[in-house]
């Protein structure tokens, strides 16, 4: 294996090289967890298919301007082409140390500006002075303005056979499509745990210092994925330590509380103890770990029990160390699923108020509070199944007693809200429970008999007002389900209107149901009428009051012809008048008062039954909103 460093840890010239540069690796084979990548370009120079431009994506430290380097020298190597460049050349050295004059590393970041990219184009020409290729490695490319882009397309798209692109970036999606269109992708995965362990392992052994199998293992979860932080943290430990690397002094470096203090917060928790639980976190933090840095390993700890708890494999934890395991799983088999997710959900939710207040460590205790009292909540929700039995027990006795001292009433079918099926009309449904009768002698009579006696021409027009505006459909249905819709005489069977027969009391009449149906600010307007009449041969003049419900009628006209014809059964021409002197329509009643409204909550099944399991009162009463009225 080849690595960029002398035997006594420095670089060729008079400066410290830090351990990310001199363990960077030189060749495919030393390329860690890009196994697909490497594979990929060694044999697209294997069998001559290297293509102009590639594009190097994933996050940081994983490898894509290191990739970068070693695809130029395997290409200007002069044993190449080959996917084993020597590494001994004059090439691969300045390739490697990025001052080779035919391969340009450019940082998009400060060389983002269309004149950078007009001289990159007048030199794309130039042939190399001496390498086989000119390569241009331009890292983070994203950072190119709109203009440097749209420059570099043509030149992108077909470029001298000398030159080859290859840019990197953390974040694909900001290149144009245009761009990204002309290159050969490539994702760079996050580097896996267990393969970073083994490449500190390696460094460690290299510099002659030991180190714990669990120190690097903690190294390696708090890299997450990027190799090039967890060489970053291993060199802030040889600084820390003297020849051995333990764990407690990467837990004490990095700030974070150790897997077993966790387990033990976790027990805590779910024992209930919140005393002992608060006890755990000012330890923690007499200790140096910081409140955000608490909340972000124990919503790890919370994910890796939630895949335990449902049976996951080892090889799908990421937070817990290998000796954590046994009392990992005894812990997710006694909590359970349910419990794990709402503690991670409640945990989840700190960590992100915690970003945002300047008292973090207030949220994390309130946090964990909450999640104590999980149990609670648990047996809380019994409560509720509970009283709403006892709700529909009191229901059924109320309807019971109400319906006892009328034996001899018939009994009749509740009046239907939505249409029925005519096949289903044939079979009579068994009586269930009998609603109590009502105090008028007119019941409404159910709207699938109504459409089972009606006339054949007399049904259509109403199919016909049906299909006329969805807008009235799903009026009617929420007036139905309100109980706003008309009742008594007004639902029993009527035989279809002629349009010599309407008269202008039958046409308000008919005009107050049609605006019934509109529960909208347009049935509102419609209702504040002052006149209605009936002209032949079907029209139908409105003068509305105010020039305000006047222009919001006009523009609603067809819904408005749509809803009197639903009701008429005519299709008559709407003709609307505003009418500014009218006299003003009668105020609404006077609101109940807080006593009134308080009494008929009371006697509401639902809100007594509450007021009994809990011994409740009654605090406040709010209006219901427009969106659930």
């Amino acid at each position: 294996m080849t690595e960029e460093r002398p035997a006594d840890g420095r670089s060729s010239g008079d400066g410290y090289q830090v351990v990310a540069r001199r363990y960077r690796p030189q060749s495919f084979e030393t390329l860690v967890g890009q196994s697909h990548v490497a594979q990929a370009l060694g044999n697209a120079i294997k069998s001559d298919r290297v293509g102009h431009a590639y594009l190097f994506t994933g996050a940081r430290g994983v490898g894509k301007t290191s990739t970068a380097r070693i695809f130029a020298k395997a290409l200007d190597c002069v044993t190449g082409p080959t996917i084993a460049p020597c590494n001994e050349c004059d090439i691969c050295q300045s390739i490697a140390t990025g001052e080779d004059m035919d391969v340009l590393e450019i940082d998009g970041a400060s060389n983002r500006g269309i004149d950078e990219i007009r001289q990159l184009r007048s030199n794309v020409n130039v042939r190399p002075s001496r390498a086989r290729f000119k390569i241009y490695i331009i890292d983070e490319v994203h950072m190119l303005t709109k203009e440097a882009f749209n420059a570099l397309l043509k030149t992108l798209e077909e470029p001298p056979a000398h030159v080859k692109f290859i840019f990197c970036t953390t974040d694909p999606e900001k290149l144009p499509i245009t761009v990204r269109s002309r290159c050969q992708r490539f994702d760079f995965a996050p580097v896996r745990t267990h393969e970073i362990a083994e490449r500190l392992s390696e460094i460690c052994q290299t510099e002659g210092l030991e180190a714990e199998p669990a120190a690097l293992q903690a190294l390696a979860r708090r890299a997450a994925g990027s190799m090039r932080d967890s060489q970053s943290l291993l060199e802030q430990l040889f600084a820390f330590c003297d020849k051995k690397i333990a764990v407690d002094d990467v837990y004490r470096l990095l700030g974070t509380a150790r897997g077993g203090t966790l387990l033990k917060l976790v027990g805590l928790l779910r024992q209930g103890d919140a005393a002992a639980a608060l006890e755990a976190v000012q330890q923690a933090v007499a200790e140096g770990v910081e409140a955000g840095q608490l909340a972000e390993q124990l919503l790890g700890i919370y994910r890796d029990l939630c895949v335990l708890a449902v049976g996951g494999s080892r090889e799908l934890l990421s937070y817990l160390a290998f000796d954590e395991f046994d009392e990992a799983e005894r812990i997710a088999k006694e909590a359970g699923l349910d419990n794990l997710a709402a503690a991670m959900q409640i945990v989840d939710q700190a960590a992100g108020q915690m970003r945002l207040t300047t008292y973090p460590r207030i949220q994390l205790e309130l946090a964990l509070l909450r999640v104590c009292r999980l149990p609670d909540l648990a047996s809380l929700s019994e409560a509720i199944a509970r009283l709403e039995k006892k709700t529909d027990r009191r229901s059924a006795e109320g309807v019971s007693e109400r319906s006892a001292p009328r034996p001899t009433a018939p009994s009749r079918p509740a009046p239907a809200v939505l249409r029925q099926d005519p096949k289903e009309q044939a079979t009579p449904a068994e009586p269930k429970a009998v609603a109590p009768a009502s105090t008028s002698r007119s019941v409404a009579q159910p709207e699938s008999r109504r459409d089972a006696e009606r006339p054949e021409d007399e049904t259509r027009s109403a199919a016909a007002g049906q299909e006329a505006g969805p807008a009235v459909m799903p009026a009617r249905a929420a007036m139905a389900g309100e109980g706003a819709g008309p009742t008594g005489e007004e639902l029993t069977a009527k035989k279809p209107l002629l349009p010599d027969e309407m008269t202008d009391a039958k046409a308000e009449e008919l005009w107050r149901e049609a605006v019934a149906l509109l529960n909208d600010s347009t049935g509102e307007c419609a209702s504040d009428f002052s006149a209605v009449a009936w002209r032949t041969p079907s029209r139908l003049v409105v003068k509305l009051r105010g020039s305000y419900n006047y222009e919001r009628c006009v523009r609603k006209s067809p819904q408005l012809e749509a809803a009197f014809e639903a009701v008429s059964g005519l299709r008559a021409h709407l003709s609307l008048e505003c009418d500014p002197d009218a006299p003003a329509a009668p105020s609404a009643p006077a609101p109940k008062s807080r006593k009134q409204r308080e009494q008929e909550l009371r006697q509401q099944p639902m809100i007594a039954a509450a007021i009994a399991e809990f011994q409740g009162e009654i605090i406040s009463i709010d209006d219901p909103s427009p969106r659930d009225s």
